[in-house]
């Protein structure tokens, strides 16, 4: 099939987040189909844009990218708003040329945010391919429930429209959240449309020897070991969403543990939670820049417990597909989860401990309690972690249920 990939922010391993559309494509591209990814020029979750000599094509892994120009921005204001309608009348007027060049049989819109499937239906509609809409969040709820967006908000409204023409024009609805079934119906979509296809992994990432850690880092996570401490780690995003103040609070409660927290990473609310730690005197809580994906697992390796939190908000009811979740898995770490969501990855694995969310006693009794354990016992956990991911969220497998999805 000749596959056409709306994603507004899809990354590579080199350029960053998002992930998942590279991944899916290279598996479909593996299988013999033919994939044109269409994204925008710049995007707030890579870690890198692609650099002007690829736009406005490149070619990756044989996956073919059409980048659009898009103005920079920050934060979610009425910059990140530009820049989402100027992707999409880019992709809107190179219609006829996307027809005629790559005659597509998928048409997937697949952005965050719901506006794209107008465009991918106005391409579908004019080759007669198979509409998919992906979601990986519901918007507007998500917006509205996380960052108190008024649902008379002109663009929850717009996004509100957007979501309904989706489930009512889509031939198939993919869902990275596995309990969306109501609130789809609700809205319009016929169930038998609905496919769960969740986030993952590529096995070929995580060699069972990965290449040794760099940088200072590495040199302060061998020291706590060399010491007999135990390290608590964290590998991702720092925004609010991630939930780190809670970590930070279990932390001031840690203090006398011998115990160590180390986070790697980038994010808007990085630079107020280093001032906390340092206004508060948290001796134990390290910070390190953001490490390229390929050193993920050998950070993983050298820590004893992996912490991921969420903040206690309605919208996880329709459950949670957290990425670093599966890296910590697949690093075969015991976890630590603070969440309350219509799944747990952790408790289904039996990978860990599940404590309360926004609780910083939650928090610092499960780290105690994880501590505690025999290397053993931790150990075993990670292993049922890993078994669970390379059972249920590897691209292989996914990739293939999201092809069975389009029969």
């Amino acid at each position: 099939m000749n596959i056409l990939y709306l994603n507004h922010y899809a990354g590579s391993p080199a350029l960053g987040m998002e992930y998942r559309p590279y991944y899916l494509a290279q598996e479909w591209v593996r299988r013999g189909h033919a994939v044109t990814l269409l994204a925008a020029s710049f995007s707030h979750v890579r870690t890198l844009q692609p650099p002007q000599s690829e736009q406005p094509r490149s070619t990756l892994d044989g996956i073919a990218y059409r980048w659009y120009p898009t103005p920079a921005y920050q934060g979610n204001g009425w910059g990140r708003v530009q820049n989402i309608f100027a992707f999409l009348r880019a992709v809107w007027a190179d219609t006829p040329t996307l027809l005629r060049e790559c005659r597509p049989d998928v048409v997937i819109a697949s952005s965050t945010y719901p506006m794209d499937i107008w465009v991918a239906r106005r391409i579908a509609r004019a080759c007669a391919a198979r509409l998919v809409y992906e979601v990986h969040d519901l918007w507007p709820l998500s917006p509205i429930e996380l960052s108190g967006m008024s649902p008379w908000h002109p663009f929850a409204l717009l996004c509100q429209a957007a979501e309904n023409s989706a489930y009512c024009d889509a031939d198939v609805v993919v869902s990275m959240l596995p309990k969306v079934h109501a609130h789809m119906a609700a809205h319009g979509l016929d169930l038998r449309k609905l496919h769960i296809v969740p986030n993952g992994v590529t096995p070929d990432e995580w060699p069972d020897t990965p290449p040794p850690l760099q940088g200072e880092v590495a040199q302060m996570l061998l020291e706590a070991r060399s010491a007999g401490q135990c390290v608590v780690g964290y590998a991702g995003s720092m925004g609010l969403p991630n939930a780190l103040d809670t970590l930070l609070d279990a932390a001031r409660l840690l203090q006398s543990q011998p115990l160590q927290i180390v986070l790697v990473g980038s994010g808007h609310e990085r630079a107020r939670l280093e001032h906390r730690v340092s206004e508060e005197g948290l001796s134990k809580v390290h910070f390190f820049p953001a490490i390229p994906k390929a050193q993920v697992p050998a950070f993983l390796a050298l820590v004893d417990i992996a912490y991921i939190g969420w903040q206690r908000v309605p919208i996880y009811r329709f459950g949670i597909a957290p990425n670093k979740l599966m890296d910590y898995m697949m690093a075969r770490k015991a976890v630590l989860h603070s969440v309350a969501a219509g799944n747990d990855p952790v408790a289904e694995a039996g990978a860990g401990l599940t404590v309360a969310p926004e609780s910083a006693a939650a928090v610092a009794d499960g780290l105690m309690q994880l501590a505690a354990l025999p290397a053993a016992r931790r150990a075993a956990m990670g292993e049922r972690g890993r078994a669970f991911v390379l059972a249920h969220h590897t691209y292989p497998v996914l990739a293939q249920r999201f092809l069975d999805a389009l029969q």
